[in-house]
C-alpha cells in the first residue's frame, strides 16, 4: 500500500500530458485532463529505495526488463516530464546517486570500447551511409539524413575558412567522414584520432580505398598522447562529452596546444545552457559510461583559461532532436535484425536511449553547440562577417 501511495504521488503531477497508469494490482488511474496520450503499465512495483536512489536508473532498467510497458511515444512521455516543473525529474528529495567515474587513458579506452566497438554492422543499420554519429544539420526541412550529415560536415569546414594544403586534426574522428571530406574536397592534409579499434580499422581501410595515403592518416591513440605536433585547424565533434568533468579544462588546453598561432578550431558538442554540467544515471550505466554533459558557462571558462578566443557560437538543439528522430525511425525499421545481433533487452535499451535523448533536446534540457575558436585575437585569421560560412 505504501508503494502504491508513493507512486501515485510521484506520477500524478509529473507530466504535462494526460496519462493512464495501470498498477501491478490491475487498478488503473488517469492523471491530467483529456484522453490519455500515453498508457503505462507496471507489471510489478519497483522498490521505493531504487527510485529514491536514482529514478532514471530504476525506471529505465524496469522498462528494459519489461517490468514497465509503455503504450505510446516514449519521446512524448519524457518530453512531458521535462516540461512539468513538478516532475520527479526535478524532485530534490530523490538522491540521484551516481557512480564515480575516473578518466585515465586506460579507462577512457574501455568506455569508448563499450559503446563504439559493439560492431560496425550494428551502426550501419540505423546511421546513414556516411556512418556519422553526431548531430546533423538540416538546411531544408525535407533533407534526408545523409544530406543533413554532409551539410554538417561542410558547415563545420566552411566555418574554418580553410586554405588548401594546410593541416587539420580531427580529435575523435569517428568513422572518418569529416576528415576524409576535408582531404578530398578541401585539399587539406588531415590527421584523425580515435580510441575505437573498429573505427580505426574502418578509417584506415577508407584511406586506402580512396587513395588518400599521402593526405590522410588515422591514429589509434588518446588525445593526451599527441605530443610536439601542431596543425592549422582542429575539429572535434561529439568528443568533449567523453572526457569527464575533471578533464575538461585539460581538453581545451590540449586543443589550444594542438593549434599553430593564428589557427582555428571548431568544437562541436552537447552542452547544457541553463545549468552546470551533469550526467544521467541510466545513460552512464548502460549507454555512455563516463559521459558528462558540461554547462555552457563551464565550457566558456575553460576556453578562456586555455588562451583561446571565441569567434562564433551556434546552437543546434533542434537539429539534434530531428537527427535522433531519424535514427530512431531507422532503428525501428531494423528491430528484428538488432534482436538477432544482440537480444530483445538490448533492443529496448537502445530504443529508450534514442527517444529519451530526442526528448531531452526537444525540451531544452540539453543543447548542442558549435564553438568557433581562434588561437590569437578573435577572428584575426577569419573574415569579419559570417557571410563566408554559407557560401
Amino acid at each position: 500500500m505504501l508503494e502504491k501511495t508513493f507512486y501515485k504521488e510521484l506520477l500524478k503531477n509529473s507530466f504535462q500530458i494526460p496519462l493512464q497508469v495501470t498498477y501491478w494490482d490491475g487498478k488503473t488511474e488517469t492523471y491530467g485532463e483529456g484522453t490519455p496520450q500515453v498508457k503505462i503499465t507496471f507489471h510489478e512495483a519497483i522498490p521505493i529505495k531504487k527510485i529514491a536512489d536514482n529514478a532514471s536508473i530504476a525506471l529505465g532498467e524496469a522498462y528494459v526488463d519489461k517490468k514497465i510497458e509503455i503504450d505510446g511515444s516514449i519521446e512524448d512521455l519524457i518530453l512531458a516530464a521535462y516540461q512539468s516543473k513538478d516532475s520527479f525529474l526535478y524532485n530534490k528529495k530523490l538522491k540521484q546517486i551516481m557512480p564515480k567515474r575516473k578518466h585515465t587513458e586506460n579507462q577512457n579506452q574501455e568506455y569508448i570500447h563499450d559503446h563504439y566497438d559493439i560492431g560496425n554492422d550494428f551502426y550501419k543499420l540505423w546511421l546513414d551511409d556516411t556512418l556519422t554519429y553526431s548531430c546533423a544539420y538540416f538546411k531544408r526541412e525535407d533533407d534526408d539524413l545523409k544530406t543533413a550529415q554532409l551539410n554538417k560536415v561542410q558547415h563545420i569546414l566552411n566555418k574554418l575558412d580553410p586554405i588548401p594544403q594546410r593541416t587539420l586534426l580531427d580529435v575523435g574522428c569517428g568513422w572518418g567522414t569529416l576528415m576524409l571530406t576535408a582531404a578530398q574536397q578541401y585539399d587539406l592534409k588531415v590527421t584523425g584520432i580515435t580510441l575505437s579499434e573498429e573505427q580505426y580499422k574502418y578509417v584506415q581501410s577508407k584511406i586506402i580505398e580512396l587513395g588518400l595515403e599521402d593526405k590522410a592518416e588515422v591514429l589509434l591513440t588518446d588525445y593526451r598522447e599527441l605530443k610536439n605536433r601542431q596543425w592549422d585547424y582542429v575539429v572535434s565533434v561529439g568528443m568533449f562529452e567523453h572526457v569527464g568533468e575533471d578533464n575538461l579544462e585539460g581538453y581545451f588546453q590540449n586543443v589550444s596546444d594542438f593549434l599553430k598561432d593564428g589557427g582555428s578550431a571548431l568544437i562541436h558538442g552537447i552542452t547544457m545552457q541553463q545549468n552546470h554540467g551533469a550526467s544521467n544515471g541510466w545513460i552512464d550505466k548502460w549507454i555512455f559510461p563516463g559521459g558528462y554533459i558540461p554547462g555552457l558557462t563551464e565550457n566558456v571558462q575553460h576556453i578562456i583559461n586555455s588562451g583561446l578566443q571565441i569567434s562564433d557560437v551556434e546552437m543546434l538543439r533542434r537539429h539534434y532532436q530531428k537527427t535522433l528522430e531519424h535514427w530512431e525511425h531507422n532503428f525501428n525499421e531494423h528491430l528484428s535484425e538488432v534482436i538477432d545481433m544482440f537480444d530483445e533487452r538490448f533492443t529496448r535499451m537502445w530504443d529508450l536511449y534514442l527517444q529519451a535523448c530526442a526528448a531531452s533536446f526537444a525540451s531544452g534540457n540539453i543543447d548542442v553547440i558549435q564553438y568557433l575558436l581562434t588561437k590569437g585575437p578573435s577572428g584575426t585569421s577569419l573574415p569579419m562577417t559570417r557571410d563566408y560560412m554559407t557560401k
